[in-house]
């Protein structure tokens, strides 16, 4: 404090009315109602909470019709599978698996999901066989679909059925394919939902679907139902996970059996109850983790049930997409090709390392990507937006210090005798060449066979070499008959 500012505060506490006990009352009874207002709002906002997650429960808990008519499908073609698996192999049962065995399921959901457990003993070849042929008797109109091996699907009375087939072990350490370890996660949740908690967690499935965020395939690269059952035992709810997840520092670190042996590096971890080297988190992108945070901090502040509502955009129209590409004088453009014919966990991976590979391209070669996406439906795109789409004829290439005498030397000998380039000359300590350059416009680029030297997914590359077509500027609006939504979600974007 100045000198000035000391005097003006003696000035202040020396008139008639600078009774020191007269000033500390007035502050407090000021503090005192601010305390009672802050207090007041917390539990406006508590209130509020608690009605929309009730109103939301309503919405989203199956009621008991609803849960009869599942048990009652779930039951007799758990019976059906049993009898079928130990007539060829007595050893074999039966577990019922995922949220509708651990009543965390939401009202609509229609997925029932039996295990077959065979005894380790079994050759791989032979559970094979053995699954299919349960499956097919469990669901005689059933078909085969294949993760790590083959299993049946089917539609039973409404419900979405899968007989799959396992191996019976003592521990999840000892698996031989991902699905052996399914059935130990419903026996460890089992144990530690209680009706309060499980309801809870249907509510945080219904908020993370609300927000995008639910889902651990890999085109959303999100929370998976265990993950998030996981999440609501280890906070103790709800509240507590939003609380919780509004202060993560990623990375944030969990593991309910303290028992973890591995380290990773992705930003949420989670152990595996049933498997310490397994990170149950490690297909949560880094925007989903984020996301999470963003609209936990946003609903505890102002609780809405617009949080827990997915939102099915209107396609974006061709004069909102150019009124976008007016206002934001970035040069749109996109790689337009067949969609490989592959499942979408296939798919994906491949899209974005296709994106990755022609960003990395178009940077190098000077185009400055501004930013970009992919989508896919019967045909895929690589699709963004550049700050630069032309680039001079010429460009500037830094050789080594001329101290650096081989290789300063032999920089200048190879361009030297380069008809095409301006120099070598010396720009401050090092040789410089202003040299040709390859590619003048981005389409040049993409259009050329260069594209096929950057990272792209395998069957990308082949679609590719099938044929493709590059779109620049206005030409991009042909692509809104088919990804009107998907543009509007690039174009108008959310947390």
């Amino acid at each position: 404090m100045s000198d000035d500012d000391a005097v003006d505060e003696s000035k202040m506490d020396s008139g008639p009315n600078s009774d020191p006990d007269a000033g500390s009352g007035s502050d407090a009874a000021s503090d005192e109602r601010d305390t009672g207002t802050d207090r007041h709002d917390e539990t406006s906002k508590r209130d509020e909470f608690s009605r929309v997650v009730a109103t939301v429960r309503d919405r989203i808990d199956p009621d008991e019709a609803e849960r009869e008519r599942l048990q009652e499908v779930a039951n007799r073609l758990a019976t059906r599978a049993a009898d079928a698996a130990t007539d060829r192999c007595p050893d074999a049962d039966v577990i019922r698996v995922g949220s509708t065995a651990r009543d965390t399921w939401i009202s609509g959901d229609r997925d029932i999901d039996i295990f077959v457990r065979f005894p380790p003993e079994l050759d791989r070849e032979t559970l094979e066989e053995y699954g299919l042929d349960v499956g097919h008797a469990t669901l005689p109109e059933g078909h085969e679909e294949y993760a790590e091996h083959p299993y049946v699907t089917g539609t039973v009375d409404e419900f979405d059925i899968d007989v799959v087939p396992c191996f019976r072990l003592e521990s999840a350490t000892e698996i031989r394919s991902a699905v052996d370890r399914t059935p130990f996660h419903t026996q460890y949740l089992e144990r530690r939902l209680d009706d309060a908690l499980a309801a809870d967690v249907r509510v945080a499935k219904q908020f993370l679907k609300g927000i995008g965020a639910y889902g651990s395939d890999l085109r959303t690269r999100g929370f998976s139902g265990y993950l998030t059952e996981l999440l609501v035992w280890e906070y103790g709810g709800f509240r507590p996970l939003l609380a919780a997840a509004a202060d993560w520092q990623p990375p944030v670190e969990l593991d309910p059996e303290d028992h973890g042996r591995e380290t990773f590096a992705d930003p949420l971890v989670v152990i595996d109850p049933t498997d310490p080297e397994r990170n149950v988190a490690a297909v949560c992108s880094p925007e989903n983790v984020a996301r999470l945070q963003h609209y936990a901090r946003e609903f505890i502040d102002a609780p809405a049930l617009a949080f827990f509502e997915t939102d099915d955009p209107d396609p974006l129209t061709e004069t909102e997409l150019c009124e976008h590409l007016t206002a934001r004088q970035t040069t749109p453009i996109a790689v337009r090709f067949d969609a490989p014919n592959l499942v979408a966990d296939q798919l994906y991976p491949q899209l974005r390392k296709s994106r990755d590979g022609i960003t990395q391209g178009l940077d190098d070669r000077g185009f400055d990507v501004f930013r970009t996406t992919t989508f896919a439906d019967e045909t895929a795109v690589v699709f963004g937006e550049l700050e630069v789409a032309e680039r001079p004829a010429v460009e500037r290439h830094d050789g080594p210090p001329v101290h650096v005498r081989a290789h300063a030397e032999g920089f200048y000998e190879t361009y030297a005798d380069d008809p095409t380039a301006y120099g070598p000359f010396i720009d401050g300590d090092r040789y410089v060449t202003e040299r040709e350059r390859e590619f003048t416009s981005a389409r040049a680029f993409l259009e050329s066979e260069r594209l096929f030297d950057v990272g792209l997914g395998a069957h990308v590359e082949t679609e590719l070499e099938s044929g493709y077509e590059v779109l620049v500027g206005d030409e991009v609006t042909v692509l809104l008959g088919e990804f009107g939504r998907e543009l509007r979600a690039y174009f108008e974007p959310e947390p």
